[in-house]
């Protein structure tokens, strides 16, 4: 099945069929009449060779970037709704016990194990079994720099060495999985087999993570060893076949590559990389086409932070046009309001049809989607340091990422469904571990990760999020302070050991239409700086200095942009959700499944008119922060933020008249 259409094999469809046991601004598809203020990018005539021949060669040379971010050991979170979501993460995983994420370790390597194992994408017979515990890894690594949690790296130490084991065990030239080398004979072969390069990716991604943030060099030195078992398997294959192997999912194999030749400075695995360059995906993108459609999502996006990674360290500029133009057609073409995309894992229609596409299944926006396309955007972002790249970083953050996690157990979601009448489904706490349950521990493990970056003189601030920022380098701390969203105001108090000049920017986001107010030390600032732009503010900051920014937010309407009766409503950054009630839903339903079962268990969901264009001739305030309700129609509906809405049916888009 993967050998004879790989691209529209999804994983959901492979445990069911293959397995039987596996159980910028804001860039987002909108009414483009009403708004195109995307982020810029270069568009080009198509060459007349392909951009990536036969051969690919490495050499070293890094790309100038523009900013950088700030290290999580420098930027803290303070009490908000992040902070909460990073605590209810924190909580879930240390409810994982150690022996249990090592258990298929053991038995593949032939060690005792008594634990009991896991279910999910984790039974011993699920052919993705050891992903999380990659996933895990770099959860452990991520919070311990977030939080400073020493249980965290305790946790993460005590898995590095069990895995060792298991390594060292084994004896093959430092292969390291959870499943036998037998998958690997498969795959060569060309025959069905799930992914696992994808799973050695996250066990290589993981120990990577132990190493550069828990400063493990155990994890650095497996991580060696299974790069080298990469570079032998590969090398021995001719590279024509080397791209049909590539069309079973694999993950970020080059990304991870990359990582490790600039962590080990031995260009190499740089190499080994390359040979993870899947050319017919790359090649039209490069030549600034979309051909997506029949893609299946999440395979492909790794891929592409992979590209955006080599550009980085190599200054091929095949590489930025990859990651430049998808990023671009994605987030302008393919993404919903929310800032997911993908529907059933796909893409299943051509560019800016997304009403189409949203009829064709109620299994959308996948969320590691969602995880891997913010990867991404953090590294466009330092290329330029354009700000509009963080309109949709946060937009997908609030909307898509925030509202997947339950804040009270921890639990992520699967497919967050933008469906009219879907509701949210989690994972179990111990019988699930889908990829998104991987790429949920991580998410808010690493929330402080983009709030601020720098260049060589000065601050930029992209997110409204409470935290502290500390720039050792000039003896400075910001500490921002707010209730956002429940007010549009955030409020930097800066602490100087010594007065020290330069800028700080403060993104101004798209929404603040109406103007936004700066005022620094309590008088007002001439602020010039447009919806989409930094307001800059030089001047010599010293201790008890304040930055308050007032950015008004307003009801706004975005439609599908092949349907414009198909509406979604947002105040500021934030979807509104209508509350349709919790008739029928079990927990059963909630807990467990990987999306609504919509076909199984419809609803009925109310159209509206409007007798203008503006949303407050039919939308009203309620009598709570951030709730609203539709007036006048034949049934009023209460919209509140996406993020908050759990337990309940729902829809972000409307029939709208």
């Amino acid at each position: 099945m993967a050998d004879t259409h790989p691209r529209r094999l999804s994983r959901r469809t492979f445990a069911a069929v293959g397995l039987g046991s596996a159980a910028a601004a804001p860039l987002i598809a909108q009414d483009t009449t009403e708004q195109n203020t995307a982020v810029p990018h270069r568009r080009g005539t198509e060459p007349e060779e392909p951009a990536f021949g036969e051969t690919i060669e490495f050499t070293r040379q890094v790309a100038p970037g523009r900013v950088q971010a700030f290290a999580m050991t420098d930027v803290r979170l303070l009490p908000g709704p992040f902070r909460s979501a990073q605590q209810a993460d924190l909580a879930y995983m240390q409810r994982l016990p150690v022996d249990r994420l090592a258990h298929n370790f053991r038995v593949n390597a032939g060690l005792p194990s008594s634990a009991r194992p896991f279910g999910g994408w984790e039974k011993p017979d699920c052919e993705l079994r050891g992903h999380f515990t990659g996933h895990y890894l770099s959860a452990c690594a991520l919070m311990h720099a977030s939080t400073g949690d020493k249980e965290c790296k305790a946790r993460g130490d005590a898995l590095v060495d069990e895995l060792a084991k298991c390594q060292q065990k084994l004896g093959a030239g430092g292969y390291l999985s959870a499943f036998p080398l037998e998958y690997f004979d498969r795959l060569n072969a060309r025959k069905q087999v799930w992914a696992p390069f994808y799973t050695i990716h996250k066990i290589m991604a993981g120990m990577l993570d132990m190493s550069q943030h828990c400063d493990n060099s155990q994890a650095l030195n497996v991580v060696r060893g299974m790069a080298d078992w990469v570079d032998k398997w590969t090398g021995a294959i001719p590279e024509p076949h080397m791209q049909q192997v590539l069309n079973t999912e694999y993950g970020g194999m080059n990304e991870v590559l990359y990582n490790l030749a600039v962590v080990t400075g031995e260009d190499r695995y740089a190499t080994v990389g390359d040979r993870f360059t899947k050319k017919w995906f790359f090649n039209p993108l490069a030549a600034r086409r979309d051909e997506l459609r029949g893609l299946h999502v999440n395979t492909h996006i790794p891929q592409v932070i992979g590209a955006a990674r080599r550009y980085e360290i190599s200054s091929d500029e095949r590489f930025h046009d990859v990651a430049d133009f998808f990023w671009y057609e994605v987030t302008s073409a393919r993404a919903y309001v929310t800032g997911g995309t993908s529907n059933n894992e796909g893409w299943l229609v051509g560019p800016r049809r997304l009403g189409a596409e949203l009829k064709k299944g109620t299994d959308t926006t996948e969320c590691c989607c969602a995880y891997n396309m913010l990867k991404l955007t953090r590294h466009l972002h330092s290329w330029t340091a354009d700000p509009r790249y963080f309109d949709y970083y946060e937009r997908t953050l609030y909307n898509h990422r925030l509202a997947a996690i339950d804040r009270d157990s921890g639990h992520t979601q699967y497919y967050l469904s933008v469906s009219p009448g879907a509701w949210k489904t989690f994972n179990t706490e111990d019988d699930s571990f889908w990829c998104c349950t991987g790429t949920g521990v991580e998410e808010f493990a690493k929330l402080n990760d983009s709030i601020y970056f720098h260049d060589a003189d000065g601050l930029y601030v992209n997110l409204f999020i409470p935290s502290e920022v500390n720039w050792r380098e000039k003896g400075l701390r910001v500490r921002q302070e707010n209730s956002f969203p429940e007010t549009s105001s955030t409020t930097l108090t800066v602490t100087a050991s010594s007065p020290v000049r330069m800028p700080v920017r403060v993104r101004v986001p798209y929404w603040a239409s109406s103007g936004t107010t700066v005022k620094v030390n309590g008088h007002a600032v001439e602020a010039s700086a447009s919806p989409g732009s930094y307001v800059t503010l030089t001047r010599t900051w010293k201790t008890g200095d304040r930055v308050e920014l007032d950015m008004p937010m307003s009801l706004h309407i975005e439609k599908m942009p092949d349907e414009p009766t198909t509406q979604a409503v947002l105040y500021g950054p934030l979807v509104l959700a209508g509350d349709l009630g919790s008739d029928g839903l079990t927990n059963e339903l909630i807990t467990g499944p990987l999306g609504p079962k919509m076909k199984e268990h419809p609803t009925a969901v109310p159209s509206f008119r409007a007798p203008g264009p503006d949303p407050n001739s039919w939308i009203r305030e309620a009598d709570k922060p951030l709730t609203f309700r539709t007036s006048g129609q034949e049934r009023d509906v209460t919209l509140t933020p996406f993020d908050r809405i759990f337990g309940k049916r729902y829809s972000v888009y409307w029939t709208v008249s």
